[in-house]
């Protein structure tokens, strides 16, 4: 459906967004979802590092326990 849009296409969409909402607004909806991909980006890495540490703790405890040894 997208394929065949090219540059004029996004300049025109581009500059009726303008026109419909203005410059201030459009400023303000692009600083938000920047905000949210910046968010979105630190909860992934926050999780991976969660998984990260998670296997780290597994891995450390490797000693046979009290009542295993002879």
């Amino acid at each position: 459906m997208f394929q065949n849009i090219g540059l004029p296409g996004l300049l025109l969409i581009a500059v009726v967004l303008l026109v419909l909402f203005g410059k201030g607004k459009v400023s303000s909806l692009m600083g938000e979802v920047g905000k949210g991909i910046t968010a979105f980006k630190k909860g992934v890495s926050d999780g991976s590092k969660e998984i990260e540490d998670a296997k780290a703790e597994e891995a450390k405890d490797v000693t046979p326990a009290e009542k295993d040894k002879v």
